[in-house]
């Protein structure tokens, strides 16, 4: 059973889905507002966050900003906001997945499930820093750095690199990272996954022309492999 808090200020929505989660054996609390769901965290801190976006007191964006600098809790954002670039922005600040309104009961409680669970295998994540040449990795404290420098990653671009070093020498597809570094289960964001690679090539010191680490395999993904 998890203990899941549920931020959600519509009154029929947040009653119903109490009750269906509820029913499907999770113990769960809410609040309509972001600050006393700030306040929950610090206090009785819960297996995981369903979030809303359009709070009253406070916009779930921020809420989320806020949220991150305390907590590492997994967050389900549920939302009727249906745009790609907040749905991006939104998982950059660090939601773990996102659902749009209308959605049934099965799905968030699918979605809840898959998080807790990758929540769980983070909780595995190896506790030997990753070395890929001369990149380090250390998992445990979020840090990476290059031939000694330490390089100033978002928490987004160190997923991804990451991910990748976890796999150095695999080529991983782009579906793949959406998948599993975004948490984005669909296609057609493909240019979320390059804009972040660039980002990482022009703090690896590399090009897409002169790559060092990071390698295009086209029409297939992305590899990191070590400079020959």
């Amino acid at each position: 059973m998890a203990q899941l808090l549920l931020v959600e200020d519509d009154a029929a929505i947040r009653g119903a889905l109490i009750r269906a989660l509820t029913d499907r054996g999770h113990a769960v609390s809410s609040t309509p507002t972001a600050m006393e769901a700030l306040q929950l965290v610090l206090d009785s801190p819960p297996d995981l966050v369903i979030l809303d976006l359009g709070l009253p007191d406070l916009d779930g964006y921020e809420a989320l900003r806020m949220l991150r600098a305390i907590s590492k809790v997994p967050v389900v954002v549920a939302t009727a906001r249906d745009d790609e670039a907040d749905i991006v922005r939104v998982l950059d600040a660090g939601a773990d997945d996102y659902l749009v309104k209308p959605f049934g009961v099965g799905q968030i409680e699918a979605r809840v499930r898959a998080v807790l669970r990758r929540a769980a295998a983070d909780e595995g994540r190896r506790t030997e820093p990753v070395l890929v040449g001369g990149l380090r990795l250390d998992g445990e404290a979020h840090e990476a750095a290059l031939d000694g420098r330490r390089l100033d990653l978002s928490r987004r671009e160190f997923d991804l690199l990451y991910y990748l070093a976890v796999r150095a020498g695999q080529v991983v597809t782009k579906r793949e990272l959406l998948t599993q570094v975004w948490r984005m289960p669909y296609g057609g964001a493909d240019k979320t996954v390059d804009v972040h690679v660039s980002w990482l090539r022009r703090k690896l010191g590399e090009s897409a022309q002169q790559p060092r680490y990071l390698h295009t395999i086209r029409g297939v993904g992305m590899k990191l492999s070590a400079p020959s």
